[in-house]
């Protein structure tokens, strides 16, 4: 049954793609690094009765820029998804589908956490936006996940990930499903001047405006298969059940506030979670020049895990996002991020994040760095301590075939893991896991 909607997944993407191919030839890349792209005053007048497509919540900024929920990246960013024009609408579609063998703790047999298996995480994010007279801007988005018929209730196995549960016990070495729908978010912009938006953003799901873009949607990772194990330190909450958020963006600098659901996603992948919106966070953004953007953020986090109610979470979050060109058809992108929780005098713990990606017209070169200190409460130890995880991986595709506007690609990439010695009894020294995966994504856009 897994495989076969597995292959209904791949099936109806690349009949998407190949649909989009045949209605709409682009001609330009979005990502040409030039003064009209880089800042406010570029040209977004329409052509041949069509508007352009800008960011979703700013008429004065490119689409490059768009991240996840409200979140920013560098304007440098080259967008991998298919786009139509109809009437004053504008349409964008953009995901990815892995289907890989992935080993966890391949070294050390019998010892926690060791596991492999077949898994295919995915998800799939289509986006509409519509000018509403001159200065208004209309957008709406939706994203879907498979990820509960293709991984299980239980998620993939994932060497010290921790967070949320299945069947009332806490997932450990394990990353959770996400849901079916995982986001539904309408929006609108005002245009004040060139250098001034104001915007309201609603989802649900959603997500606030709390760290840094998610890390299916940074450029930086977009090639691993595998969530950061710094995942509820800093971008988890980009499937919010219910989330509201106000904005102002003065030149290259956004401040926004959001009022959300604390409680992470329950174990039924497929409803709506009930929303409450007793949670609040804020986040400033700047994009100095083209090629970076900047965020810090807080967030007070009311009983994000059903298993324990009584704890509340003030995060803080800060990241560095940069993009460059490295010749033709070629970019570098790299993620510097750190996050931390602080909930009660035994649940203090810090995160940190490095990666980068360096990514050709048909091949990437990929690696990330994690520093992650995980509580005994989350791995489920009879002590009160705190214990420190590095994790190291790197990665290497390659484009093996294009069918329209789709990509086939296949890698390969390992981990290796440094851990407190006191961990050792239970996961054996220096944990290995590894994968080899086929990829189906969208070409680059142009248009």
């Amino acid at each position: 049954m897994k495989n076969l909607l597995i292959t209904a997944l791949l099936s109806g993407l690349s009949v998407t793609s190949y649909a989009q191919h045949e209605h709409h030839q682009m001609q330009a890349d979005t990502t040409k690094p030039n003064h009209e792209m880089s800042h406010e005053g570029m040209n977004h007048e329409h052509h041949e009765g069509h508007p352009s497509m800008t960011h979703s919540y700013s008429l004065s900024l490119p689409m490059n820029r768009n991240g996840s929920g409200t979140g920013w990246q560098p304007d440098a960013t080259p967008l991998y998804a298919w786009m139509k024009h109809q009437s004053k609408w504008m349409y964008m579609v953009h995901g990815s589908v892995f289907l890989r063998y992935t080993g966890q703790n391949i070294n050390n047999p019998g010892k926690r956490g060791q596991a492999s298996r077949l898994s295919a995480p995915n998800w799939v994010m289509g986006m509409a936006q519509r000018p509403v007279g001159k200065n208004g801007l209309f957008t709406a988005s939706l994203m879907v996940s498979l990820d509960r018929l293709t991984e299980g209730g239980g998620g993939y196995p994932l060497l010290y990930q921790t967070g949320e549960s299945w069947k009332g016990s806490p997932l450990i070495d394990r990353q959770h499903p996400h849901d079916l729908i995982s986001g539904l978010t309408v929006g609108y912009t005002q245009r004040l001047s060139a250098k001034v938006d104001i915007s309201g953003y609603v989802g649900y799901p959603g997500e606030p405006a709390l760290g840094p873009v998610a890390f299916m949607h940074r450029f930086s990772s977009m090639n691993n298969p595998d969530a950061t194990l710094s995942h509820h330190w800093q971008d988890a909450t980009h499937i919010t059940f219910g989330v509201a958020t106000l904005g102002v963006r003065i030149g290259q600098v956004k401040l926004e506030g959001s009022s959300f659901t604390g409680r992470e996603p329950n174990e039924n992948r497929y409803n709506f979670d009930r929303p409450r919106f007793d949670s609040y966070s804020y986040r400033v953004s700047w994009n100095p020049s083209m090629h970076w953007s900047l965020q810090a953020s807080r967030a007070y986090i009311h009983s994000p895990e059903g298993l324990h109610p009584e704890e509340n979470v003030n995060r803080t979050t800060a990241s560095v996002q940069h993009v460059i060109p490295a010749g033709k058809n070629s970019w570098v992108a790299s993620t510097a991020s750190w996050g931390y929780n602080q909930s009660g005098d035994h649940h203090n713990e810090h995160s940190a994040l490095v990666e980068s990606n360096w990514q050709h017209e048909t091949w990437a070169v990929y690696g990330r760095y994690e520093f992650v200190q995980k509580s005994a409460e989350e791995l489920v130890l009879p002590t009160s301590l705190i214990y420190n995880v590095n994790a190291l991986s790197l990665g290497y595709n390659h484009q093996v075939a294009q069918m329209g506007k789709l990509w086939l690609v296949a890698g390969v990439q390992g981990t290796v893991f440094l851990q407190d010695k006191a961990l050792n009894s239970l996961y054996g020294s220096t944990p290995l896991a590894g994968q080899v995966y086929l990829r189906l994504m969208p070409t680059r856009l142009k248009m």
